[in-house]
């Protein structure tokens, strides 16, 4: 697959950004030469936000850079609004970033985004999440077993919310209905844009349960607001009071992770100059604790390599959803 090719000429009209605004002709010697923009494409609260305002913070507090960051939302259909903005808005420009995920992979295979992550220039993969699965502190449901039989003699009258659809917490939650013989279609899934949304619906009682990132969950479980039932990590996660979901008899296991990206058409010399400055934050201490307190996985890969992952990831997730019956 090629990457960070050039849009439609069409889409850059439409825009009429191109590569001649936004610091995109500048040398890569004294890069940055002015601030950092780092886009989340969802709302606020959820993991691609949490995401992109660590690396901000990171990159500020660790000294890395001087020149400032900036981290912006752009929320719809799923991430692909946000990256459709992202590559048309910030051709040619280093100093743009935007964070993506599994989530992202698995959204564009289902829109009919005129953009892909191929016209984009691969960065760096810094983060593997597993996926919490929560109840209202007063639910009935104390453990996942309970939960799972309610879900398999009832599988519409157990509500769960998630991320977007086809995504990350919508695959877990498939995978668990298999496991107990449940057919997709059966499934009463109900997506939410960010964390932002889906906490005050676990809350409210409005789902269920929830499948989505432990973090995003981390502070209303630490407050007693909400019970966790299990995490998706294929071993025991060190200081999270709860079992694995295989340990609780399902076969199911699942981890998200997040990078970043940067713009089409920078040069090689550009694409290297961020990419190194990514690598400094990753050793600063201030990267380095946001990880243990968020109980991310260090997944770091770098330049051609993640492009090349993120292939593979499109593949085998395109192949997952169909499988699945979400895509044709």
């Amino acid at each position: 697959m090629r990457w960070a090719v050039p849009l439609a000429a069409s889409l850059l009209v439409l825009t009429g950004c191109g590569g001649e605004s936004g610091g995109g002709d500048g040398s890569a010697d004294d890069y940055p030469s002015q601030s950092i923009e780092i886009m989340a494409p969802a709302d606020p609260g959820g993991g691609y936000d949490q995401t992109a305002r660590s690396i901000g913070r990171s990159l500020d507090e660790g000294g890395v850079i001087d020149t400032g960051t900036e981290v912006y939302n752009v929320p719809g259909a799923s991430g692909t609004a946000g990256l459709t903005q992202f590559v048309g808005e910030n051709t040619g420009n280093p100093h743009q970033l935007m964070v993506i995920g599994k989530i992202l992979v698995g959204a564009i295979e289902q829109t009919d985004s005129e953009v892909e992550l191929e016209d984009t220039t691969p960065i760096a993969r810094l983060t593997a999440e597993y996926d919490a699965v929560v109840v209202p502190a007063d639910s009935e449901y104390e453990t996942l077993e309970e939960l799972m039989d309610a879900f398999e003699a009832d599988p519409g009258g157990v509500a769960w919310g998630g991320g977007s659809v086809g995504g990350v917490d919508q695959i877990l939650v498939a995978q668990l209905a298999e496991s107990v013989g449940i057919e997709p279609a059966e499934i009463n899934y109900i997506p939410y844009s960010g964390g932002g949304e889906l906490t005050p619906a676990i809350l409210s009682g409005d789902v269920t349960a929830a499948a989505s990132g432990l973090a995003e969950f981390q502070d209303e479980i630490d407050a007693g607001d909400m019970r966790l039932l299990a995490v998706s990590s294929e071993e025991v996660i060190e200081g999270v009071d709860a079992p694995t979901i295989m340990d609780a008899g399902y076969d199911v296991s699942i981890a998200n992770w997040r990078g970043v990206v940067a713009p089409p058409e920078i040069s090689d010399e550009q694409r290297d100059a961020v990419v190194s400055m990514i690598e400094d934050m990753h050793d600063t201490p201030e990267w380095q604790e946001t990880l243990e307190s968020n109980n991310w996985d260090d997944f770091l890969l770098t330049g051609e390599e993640f492009g090349e992952y993120i292939d593979a990831e499109t593949e085998d997730i395109t192949q997952t959803l169909t499988d699945l019956g979400i895509v044709d």
